[in-house]
């Protein structure tokens, strides 16, 4: 357990000197979309596309891997929605409650802190999962969240907005660039290598950094006091159901006779325990949801996954 503390311990250690850098003003709020957009537009995209580079094609294109995930990451909306929505929270609250439920920090935090826990053939089944939470969970979420709507065209209109904005997210084309050259054994000139080579190493440090400063300021900025009935539960979902849900049905799908990679299945349990994703806040501010409930459920399986997260971990390894 300690040698496993040793690997996620700086992770979620950087995570909290955003968090404290943005609670003590020492980084302006009027920084952080800064910090946001060269993770996002930057440094992550070359971080993706050269672990996208460096896995086979095969593993990309795991059909069984892709139906796992795809199935628990369905069942994880609908039981969340089913469970939460209620007089106080409608199906936008409820819709982006499920989707920070669903959605892992894969992107952020998993990728990096994988590969450093299970070596860089982690990388692979990681992105598998960020592909299918960035186009079909968030999505499908976005869209159910305009069923409060009077318009019946609503939920239409916000999936095709859903999907304008996974067409302009960076994360899913530098996938499928890495993918691309690694099927057609393309390299890069040395100096490119070299450039994105830097950029991808800044964005482990950066984005754990970032999350903490963008939980703080919407814990800063969000005035409305929330039952802790709201939330706890919803967090709880996230690390505790989503990891044993994955587990449980990709064990019954290798019993099935599915031809699941064991190690590749061991991953996508791991991503599944990781805590929810903080973009989704942005999200949920975006689509007029109760920001400061989606904030605190962030936060709280945050905090909690350093805990449960490195429990996980020394149980599957």
């Amino acid at each position: 357990m300690l040698s496993i503390l040793l690997v996620t311990f700086p992770f979620f250690a950087l995570v909290l000197c955003g968090y404290v850098a943005a609670r003590r003003r020492l980084l302006p709020q009027a920084a952080i979309p800064g910090l946001n957009t060269f993770v996002l537009y930057f440094a992550l995209p070359c971080m993706l596309y050269r672990f996208g580079a460096n896995t086979p094609v095969a593993q990309l294109l795991d059909g069984s891997l892709v139906a796992v995930y795809l199935l628990c990451a369905l069942i994880m909306v609908g039981f969340t929605i089913a469970v939460t929505r209620n007089q106080r929270i409608g199906w936008n609250d409820a819709s982006f409650g499920a989707l920070v439920a669903a959605f892992p920090n894969t992107g952020f935090m998993g990728v990096p802190l994988l590969v450093a826990l299970l070596g860089a053939q982690a990388a692979g089944p990681a992105i598998v999962t960020i592909v299918i939470d960035l186009l079909v969970t968030s999505s499908l979420c976005i869209a159910l969240s305009r069923l409060d709507s009077a318009d019946s065209h609503g939920a239409e209109v916000a999936a095709k907005n859903a999907l304008k904005g996974v067409a302009l997210n960076p994360m899913p084309w530098a996938i499928v660039l890495g993918a691309v050259s690694s099927g057609l054994a393309i390299t890069l000139p040395a100096p490119v290598m070299q450039t994105l080579g830097l950029l991808a190493d800044a964005a482990s440090p950066v984005a754990l950094f970032t999350i903490g400063a963008v939980l703080a300021r919407s814990q800063m900025n969000s005035v409305e006091k929330i039952p802790v009935a709201d939330y706890l539960p919803v967090a709880l979902i996230k690390l505790v159901l989503h990891p044993v849900l994955v587990g449980l049905v990709g064990l019954g799908a290798i019993q099935l006779g599915v031809p699941l990679d064991p190690f590749a299945l061991t991953v996508i349990v791991l991503v599944a325990a990781l805590p929810s994703a903080s973009n989704v806040s942005l999200l949920a501010e975006r689509f007029g949801a109760n920001n400061g409930r989606i904030a605190r459920i962030i936060l709280l399986s945050t905090v909690l996954a350093f805990f449960s997260f490195s429990a996980a971990v020394a149980l599957l390894t």
